[in-house]
């Protein structure tokens, strides 16, 4: 089976995560392809998330202006178009794009502008997610929720709160979060991904997310799996990844099939493409291998994602005929 053929929704892939050697090469011309696999690309088994994590940093002085904010958007596309992408929703935090003298506002605009040109190249729709960190200030979430409010009818369509290592709390988060539930915006929210089942309690809890970013570790509560499916609450699943984060010790492990034949509307999703060195067809191929999922099984996901992407009724009927094509 071709899965490179299979039209594909992606809801959980972050930029500044997901450099080519072709776009970091051309920033930074000196680079070698072994350059790049040594330090864009994480260890194929990490010790955990902080480990997998402190690669993602190395991307960020590629991205400090908006020539290269547009270079690295654009990239992106290439690759969601390869890989049999219709949509996609690519989400970064703005305030890590400063260092190079842009305002988190031109941050923003630019790579608002870039998912423009990327459509009208491609033909993959896409939109934006804005992520506050959970690491930094309860001032700097409520300027990057309030961003999403000033970027309305852009290609900005919503609001994550990221960065699930454990230490990190979600207190200083829920003035933003409410703030973007009070003013009508989308919303989403990492969870589950490394801290556990607790933690994905703590977040529906506090932040009552019609989404949640990973979130796989539902599965050791049964009252929680049906808590997510009575409330069609939607899992950005990025199993690849959770297996090389150590989430996981092997595919076969990791909880997604489980979740999908339990009736959780789940989607299939990279997370960081160059860091996990991965592609949704990738994904599917070792779905198929692992787990024996068919073209009902991917297409049932990709409904799932679409019926919870944040997107108008208009677009998401568009892109309905093309998943059916």
């Amino acid at each position: 089976m071709d899965w490179r053929a299979l039209p594909k929704v992606e809801l959980h892939l972050h930029l500044d995560c997901s450099l080519s050697y072709e776009v970091v090469s051309r920033i930074e011309p000196s680079i070698t392809q072994d350059d790049y696999r040594a330090r864009f690309v994480a260890p194929r088994k990490c010790r955990d998330l902080s480990e997998f994590l402190a690669c993602a940093p190395v991307s960020f002085p590629l991205m400090q202006t908006a020539e290269h904010l547009r270079w690295v958007t654009l990239d992106l596309f290439d690759q969601l178009a390869a890989d049999g992408a219709i949509y996609a929703e690519i989400r970064f935090a703005p305030t890590l794009h400063t260092e190079g003298g842009l305002s988190p506002r031109q941050v923003v605009a630019a790579v608002d502008a870039a998912v423009a040109e990327g459509i009208a190249a491609t033909g993959v729709e896409a939109r934006i997610i804005l992520c506050a960190l959970k690491y930094r200030t309860a001032a700097e979430s409520m300027e990057v929720v309030r961003l999403v409010e000033a970027f309305a009818g852009t290609h900005v369509v919503a609001f994550d709160v990221a960065a699930d290592k454990p230490g990190n709390v979600i207190d200083d988060h829920v003035p933003s979060y409410a703030y973007a539930r009070e003013h009508g915006l989308h919303h989403t929210a990492h969870a589950g991904e490394t801290r556990g089942v607790g933690h994905v309690w703590e977040t529906v809890r506090a932040f009552d997310p019609p989404r949640i970013g990973h979130g796989v570790s539902s599965i050791q509560d049964p009252a929680l799996v049906a808590l997510l499916i009575d409330s069609g609450t939607h899992l950005e699943a990025c199993p690849v990844c959770n297996v090389q984060t150590d989430c996981y010790e092997t595919l076969a492990d990791h909880p997604v099939d489980r979740l999908h034949r339990a009736g959780v509307s789940i989607g299939l999703n990279t997370d960081a493409r160059a860091l996990v060195g991965t592609t949704l067809t990738d994904t599917y191929t070792r779905m198929h291998e692992t787990f024996g999922w068919e073209p009902a099984d991917f297409a049932a996901c990709n409904r799932h994602a679409l019926a919870a992407a944040f997107v108008d009724e208009a677009t998401r009927e568009r892109l309905w005929r093309r998943l059916a094509a």
